[in-house]
């Protein structure tokens, strides 16, 4: 690298801590935390979006237009999901979990970064199919506002249907996917009985607390995002909302092994990155 890029560089990245401090000054999103290399190729794109060539001009107008920080959020948090995305993880769930989730009178379920819902509405299906449904409570939470509103749509592209139905299948399930949604207009409209088990609320896993006690906390997905302290805070937040011995669900590329906290989960399933909470 070149002193002229290395300054460029540097440049970037104070410029970018400034911008992110004054996120938290004014709308109190803490995005400090996160994954500097993937935060930072998200802001390159959203400068070419708000037409900015420099992160200053961005916090100018993020600081003057409240019109911008609502459309930045869909840069600075990660909209990629699916339905039953990496099925064994469900086939996993079903018949590692769901057996001694059937033992409890009720359930709690909390997804965080819930996205625009798609792993949501999979959990429903899934324990719906397993007669579990009806005593559970699933809490959808996510930062972006935008996205929980396309959540509790629950619309969805009907281009992406047939990946959902091919995922849905490979997770061991009981029925088909049609059942739960109707198609018209280009979209898939999932079942109303679907979203009336589910609440989808704002939460930041890099500053609220505990809100619940919970079965199964399912976070998939978004600790890669994270630096090792947030994920450090966010596994202590799982850790705090889990039931004595409940389960956790993380992504495919995530791992509690590094983690301060990592002692306090054992592993149920490494393949499929399932914890079980130990002890208290």
């Amino acid at each position: 690298m070149s002193q002229e890029s290395y300054s460029g560089a540097r440049h970037f990245d104070m410029e970018l801590k400034l911008f992110l401090e004054a996120i938290f000054l004014r709308y109190d999103y803490d995005f400090r935390g996160y994954a500097h290399a993937s935060l930072k190729r998200r802001i390159v794109t959203a400068l070419a979006r708000f037409g900015c060539s420099t992160v200053s001009q961005l916090q100018e107008k993020l600081i003057h237009d409240p019109t911008v920080f609502p459309a930045l959020l869909d840069f600075l948090t990660v909209q990629v999901s699916e339905m039953f995305r990496d099925p064994s993880y469900f086939q996993a769930l079903r018949e590692k979990v769901v057996p001694i989730l059937r033992t409890y009178p009720s359930l709690k379920v909390w997804v965080a970064g819930c996205s625009s819902g798609e792993e949501a509405y999979s959990l429903a299906i899934l324990l719906r199919e397993e007669g579990l449904l009806d005593k559970t409570l699933i809490y959808a939470t996510d930062i972006n506002g935008s996205a929980l509103k396309r959540a509790q749509a629950g619309v969805y592209d009907i281009e992406r249907i047939p990946l959902f139905t091919e995922n849905h299948r490979k997770s061991g399930a009981r029925t088909s996917l049609s059942d739960y949604y109707t198609a018209g207009y280009g979209g898939a409209r999932f079942d109303a009985t679907l979203r009336d088990r589910i609440v989808f609320s704002d939460h930041s896993l890099a500053t609220d607390a505990v809100f619940a006690e919970v079965q199964l906390v399912s976070c998939r997905n978004v600790l890669i995002y994270f630096d090792r302290a947030l994920q450090d805070r966010a596994l202590g937040l799982f850790h705090e909302a889990l039931s004595h011995k409940g389960f956790l669900g993380i992504g495919a590329k995530e791992s509690v092994r590094f983690s301060s906290h990592a002692a306090r989960y054992s592993e149920l399933s490494a393949q499929d990155r399932l914890y079980r909470k130990v002890g208290m």
